[in-house]
């Protein structure tokens, strides 16, 4: 459903994003230089605001046919993910829809329900937005506010050299959800099918964890792209690079049950998009706060490598197995 891009010179997107958008935002610190999981505005001499959005194409970035109300919940969470990675608060949401005529009042109503439960769930609360037809898919975008106070703030650009890199929760889930839910995994059960569908179709956004890592962390990015493309955006806004581990790389039961089943999951896991974890950095002398704050925030937290120096060779991001063979054609995801 998504074009996968490689270690290779930029396009697609990100070629756009650099030629065409990125001049318009000179001037605007808060802008990040549009490098970065969200921009910021200051509001107050001790807070500013954190504005996200992202948007969802049918049959890009969903399956047709998905209910409306899981629908709402993902494009929720895919931007409450983008403030979780900044350490701000989410307050309020605006919200855009192009729908066409085949959408009902109770799909409008399913939807409308799907959102209000994750209002109460992460706090926040509609503000505006508009409302539109189409003749082409639906086209369904939110922007998401959240607050910070300057000092919390977390963005992509503290990586050092000797920093820890860790990430939260599980990798893979959401990549091989996709491939359970589009195409079927052979062998593979249908409980633990299922497992990675839900972690695809409904992620959870660390919230609480970004939070609770402001002053722990040194950068921070959500794994939207996948784990090589996003670390490979903290490198690059970093002006570094790193090595993983790749049997480091925490995978859960039912992602390992498909890998067993089909070997060539094994990459799709480690490069592919769709879990909204967090991929941080660290000082060595924090890994061990930051395992701290994933309990409290109830989520593992797993350290997977380590920052190094930049030698403008190769990959920003290599990934090693324990013998040392490097693993090779991992990329990250992008539109064309």
């Amino acid at each position: 459903m998504q074009e996968k891009a490689s270690n290779s010179p930029k396009r697609g997107e990100f070629a756009r994003i650099d030629t065409y958008l990125r001049p318009l935002a000179d001037g605007l610190p808060g802008a990040l230089g549009l490098a970065d999981d969200a921009g910021w505005l200051d509001i107050a001499a001790d807070r500013r605001l954190v504005v996200t959005t992202d948007a969802m194409v049918e049959g890009v970035h969903y399956l047709p046919g998905e209910p409306p109300d899981r629908l709402a919940q993902k494009l929720l969470r895919v931007n409450l993910s983008d403030l979780a990675a900044m350490a701000a608060v989410p307050l309020a949401y605006v919200l855009t829809l192009a729908l066409p005529a085949g959408w009902s009042d109770a799909d409008m109503a399913a939807l409308a329900q799907g959102l209000e439960a994750d209002q109460r769930t992460y706090g926040l609360a509609l503000l505006g937005g508009d409302s539109v037809s189409t003749a082409g898919p639906a086209v369904l975008s939110v922007t998401a506010f959240g607050t910070v106070a300057p000092a919390r703030l977390l963005t992509r650009s503290g990586a050092a050299p000797g920093d820890r890199v860790c990430v939260s929760g599980t990798l893979g889930d959401g990549a091989l959800g996709l491939v359970a839910a589009r195409d079927g995994i052979a062998g593979l059960d249908a409980a633990a099918a299922d497992a990675l569908a839900q972690r695809y179709h409904r992620p959870t956004p660390r919230v609480e964890l970004g939070q609770r890592l402001a002053g722990i962390a040194s950068a921070c990015a959500d794994l939207s792209d996948g784990l090589v493309g996003d670390l490979g955006h903290i490198c690059a806004a970093s002006g570094v690079a790193a090595r993983l581990a790749a049997a480091r790389l925490p995978l859960s039961a039912p992602a390992r049950a498909a890998i067993a089943c089909d070997p060539a999951l094994r990459a799709r896991a480690f490069s592919g998009g769709d879990d909204y974890e967090l991929v941080f950095t660290v000082p060595p002398e924090r890994v061990t706060a930051a395992t701290a704050v994933g309990r409290l925030s109830g989520v593992g937290v797993t350290e997977i490598g380590e920052i190094r120096p930049a030698d403008g060779a190769g990959p920003a991001v290599i990934m090693a197995e324990p013998d040392g063979t490097l693993l090779t054609g991992l990329s990250g995801w992008q539109h064309v």
